[in-house]
């Protein structure tokens, strides 16, 4: 609704008259001091030429006065809009709507503020959508077991089963139940290291034997498979975590087992220089192919997912491992080719302050 123009209030009119006679008068002025310099012209155009000077003088000002009004009421709006937009954005934001985006302005005085909120709206995003796939791949992973115990649960209540059918049955079962457990162990250990909630315990000793120990460990896995084993061992002591690193080399073990095919051959490469020990596991596998590479520390990644269902992997065991090196300040590298073999560089310092 329009409101009705009211009529100016008698001070308007008395300032109004007040600044016309002053500009008038500064017309006067200015006239009276050029006169002085190209002398008097008649009476009539000298109050036509003062005249002409005031009010030239009068309408500069106002337009100079007008536009410097209406930058300042702009500015003031815009400061209304964007603190408007920077209240709404930490509204959503507080509410869990991470698709927020302001848009900075080259008047605004405040645009890291309006970069900073849009950082954090696009850090808190990729924290969601992280969260959100690992809900999934979980959900996915505890699925496949589940599904596969309650299946074959529900067929040995067919009496009419044979005992070598009850037996396969009853090994699927226990297969699924031992995946699925592996599969919350390997959770819990993440979540425990990266929480801090499960200190290292430093201590020193011999790699070479852990690293012999582990592959006599792995025996039955890699000769049932007609695997050659080659270990070739410095002889050295290390500081570190022992049941933690006990891990790394299970995980990298198994993983060379099951991806290399009948008659391989995997090698354990054990070498040293003054400040930090290299471990290479060498297989004869299958490979993995450089888009993979990138990607195969991530939690739940799996480079094929059927054959490594098959296999009974949760894509949880290089996640580990690597997480493990890492709090040893060590560092895990891969290097493969497709039907070429995948060999992993485990470096780790020699001697690590105990804590």
């Amino acid at each position: 609704m329009k409101q009705a123009n009211r009529p100016p209030s008698a001070i308007s009119v008395i300032l109004l008259f007040f600044a016309f006679g002053c500009f008038f008068g500064a017309g006067y002025g200015i006239t009276f001091m050029i006169y002085h310099w190209t002398g008097t012209p008649p009476e009539f155009w000298t109050h036509i030429i003062s005249g002409l000077i005031g009010m030239i003088l009068f309408i500069g000002v106002a337009s100079v006065s007008r536009l410097i009004a209406g930058k300042y009421s702009k500015g003031i709006q815009q400061h209304h809009v964007m603190q408007s937009q920077l209240l709404n954005a930490m509204t959503r934001i507080a509410q869990g709507d991470f698709d927020v985006f302001i848009e900075t302005w080259d008047e605004y005085h405040h645009n890291d503020m309006v970069a900073g909120i849009n950082k954090i709206a696009k850090e808190l995003g990729s924290m969601e959508q992280l969260r959100q796939d690992f809900i999934s791949n979980v959900s996915h992973e505890i699925q496949s077991p589940l599904t596969s115990i309650s299946g074959f649960a529900a067929l040995l209540k067919n009496d009419t089963l044979t005992a070598t059918q009850k037996n396969r049955y009853l090994g699927i079962i226990e297969a699924e139940s031992k995946r699925l457990s592996a599969l919350s162990d390997n959770l819990l250990k993440l979540s425990a290291l990266e929480t801090g909630g499960e200190p290292l315990s430093f201590i020193e000793f011999r790699l070479d034997k852990q690293l012999e120990e582990i592959a006599l460990m792995l025996e039955p896995q890699w000769s049932t498979k007609h695997i050659a084993m080659e270990v070739d061992l410095e002889r050295l002591a290390i500081q570190g975590d022992e049941g933690l690193l006990s891990q790394v080399w299970v995980n990298l073990l198994n993983n060379a087992i099951k991806f290399t095919p009948e008659g391989g051959v995997i090698r354990v490469i054990l070498t040293s220089d003054q400040t930090n020990v290299r471990c290479r596991i060498i297989d004869t596998g299958i490979g993995i192919r450089p888009e993979d590479q990138i990607h195969i520390f991530e939690r739940f990644y799996k480079v094929d997912k059927s054959r490594d269902r098959a296999l009974g992997g949760n894509g949880l065991g290089l996640s580990l491992a690597k997480k493990i090196v890492e709090l040893h300040e060590g560092q895990i590298t891969p290097q493969s080719e497709i039907n070429q073999g995948t060999t992993f560089t485990i470096t780790l310092p020699k001697f690590h302050p105990v804590k």
